[in-house]
């Protein structure tokens, strides 16, 4: 390395040579600071989300790039949270790729000492069984006093707080449908 390019990377001459006396400018930026690019410079494309930590329903931009997420951050453009994330929303990245993810369904059958794993097709397929089965068991025409009821009064529904105001509607409209009319939630967004 010669003389010039030693005082080339001592900020102080870069300083001196560039007019940059308060090194606010490029005479700050080293060599390494000057090819750094942001993580999230090379996704593919960018997909508006909104996170599902809590019922606040902050808005999220999520960084694709080859089909996995590489980087997740607060969505400017969202009337919620303008932009900002808490830590567990910043975090929410490992929900699709923590190691520790789950991918199967745990199921202990009524009496069972030990988890079984289901594909999530099977289990599916059991909840959509047991709610028409109970329905049929269940199902009461009319009231004691004669009046039309067409319910059941054996299947109840309770939506979270990660759900919001529209899939909860939709959530009660799919149970009216079924003749299920204990329906609850605690959306609030």
């Amino acid at each position: 390395m010669s003389i010039g390019d030693a005082l080339d990377r001592w900020p102080v001459f870069r300083q001196l040579r560039e007019g940059d006396p308060l090194g606010l400018g490029r005479a700050a930026r080293s060599e390494r600071s000057r090819v750094l690019k942001p993580r999230n410079d090379e996704a593919d494309h960018v997909v508006q989300s909104v996170c599902p930590y809590c019922a606040v329903g902050c808005g999220q931009l999520v960084y694709v790039k080859g089909g996995e997420v590489t980087h997740i951050e607060g969505d400017p453009a969202s009337p919620i949270s303008r932009g900002r994330l808490c830590p567990k929303g910043q975090a929410s990245k490992s929900y699709v790729q923590s190691p520790l993810r789950e991918y199967k369904v745990k199921y202990r059958r009524p009496h069972a000492t030990a988890w079984e794993e289901l594909e999530l097709d099977e289990a599916m397929e059991m909840i959509a069984q047991r709610v028409v089965d109970t329905r049929a068991a269940n199902w009461q025409a009319e009231t004691e006093k004669g009046d039309p009821a067409n319910r059941t009064l054996a299947i109840g529904n309770l939506g979270g707080a990660t759900l919001d105001n529209e899939e909860n509607y939709l959530i009660k409209k799919l149970c009216f449908a079924l003749g299920i009319v204990q329906v609850e939630n605690q959306a609030r967004i």
